[in-house]
């Protein structure tokens, strides 16, 4: 990889960590999107009524119910807006090596595919 081709990926990761970081502090509390849409699905709650802050809760036979390991993108209740920051921080460094790993595999695959066509 050129000098070039290092300095953007690291550019576009510290501008990523950073939006990450800034990110906890914007974040709305109240349910939108995907949340509020199961909880109007469910009954739970109206299309015009104030998010109540509770969980979606399914009783369905045979559904079932699994922890997440950043539940809300958070550490657990304690360390205050740290845990949100870890847990960002985390996030995009997982999905910026998942990417540069589908780049990489990418790559090598036009390269070989390539070679292929050549002999």
């Amino acid at each position: 990889m050129d000098e070039k081709n290092k300095k953007f990926l690291i550019a576009g990761l510290l501008i990523a960590l950073a939006i990450s970081i800034i990110a906890v502090f914007l974040a709305s509390s109240d349910p939108d999107g995907l949340d509020s849409t199961a909880l109007i699905a469910s009954g739970q709650k109206t299309l015009t009524a104030p998010a109540t802050g509770d969980e979606v809760k399914v009783e369905a036979p045979g559904h079932f119910t699994y922890t997440s390991p950043m539940q809300d993108y958070t550490l657990g209740e304690s360390w205050g807006s740290l845990r949100g920051i870890i847990a960002m921080v985390i996030g995009t460094i997982l999905a910026f090596i998942m990417a540069i790993g589908l780049a990489y595999l990418f790559r090598k695959r036009k390269e070989n595919g390539s070679k292929k066509q050549v002999l």
